[in-house]
């Protein structure tokens, strides 16, 4: 019997990444929509198809970007969460700032965690960055949490960082390097 290539880019014992596509357009809106209350005021991931159709297009069609969709393996590939790796600097910097969230069906399951480790791998691995830089506003515990148990250290604190739902806001400065992963890896 062939051996059927996995779907995923990389994954972890109970969910998968792979990147964006323009047909997972009416599953991630419903997520969206259904997960408003769990995103907002931190979060507004597209929640209609035509909303969609730009977002995924960046993020295929944009070098600057890394798009990853977080998959439940035991529900059949269903979409738990997503992961964005936004403004990718290559040459002597080889940076990215990740953007992510959690849908409300697979909030608070450890799903996001294992997938956060996945897409760490895949960029400091095949798409050779050096450094990952997470941006969170400081009254989002959830996020903070995760990047906290994922090995990223906090760095600072940037007053109106950047525009939200209408205002500027503060965000806390959370990165992580290719060397302090290999580190923390080695001390497991």
């Amino acid at each position: 019997m062939p051996h059927l290539a996995s779907r995923y880019l990389a994954e972890g014992p109970r969910v998968g990444i792979r990147h964006f596509s323009h047909d997972d357009a009416a599953e991630f809106t419903s997520r969206a929509r259904e997960s408003k209350e769990l995103h907002q005021p931190w979060l507004f991931p597209p929640d209609t198809a035509s909303a969609y159709a730009a977002y995924a297009g960046r993020l295929i069609e944009d070098p600057s970007k890394a798009g990853f969709l977080v998959c439940e393996k035991d529900d059949g590939g269903s979409i738990a969460g997503f992961i964005n790796i936004n403004n990718i600097v290559r040459g002597a910097f080889q940076c990215g700032a990740l953007g992510y969230g959690a849908f409300a069906h697979a909030a608070g399951r450890g799903l996001m965690r294992e997938a956060l480790g996945l897409v760490v791998d895949h960029a400091f691995g095949p798409l050779g960055l050096h450094r990952l830089e997470i941006n969170v506003q400081p009254a989002n515990t959830a996020s903070i949490a995760l990047a906290g148990s994922c090995g990223f250290r906090l760095e600072g604190f940037s007053p109106g960082m950047l525009h939200i739902d209408g205002a500027w806001r503060d965000h806390e400065r959370w990165a992580l390097t290719a060397e302090m992963r290999a580190r923390a890896r080695r001390q497991d």
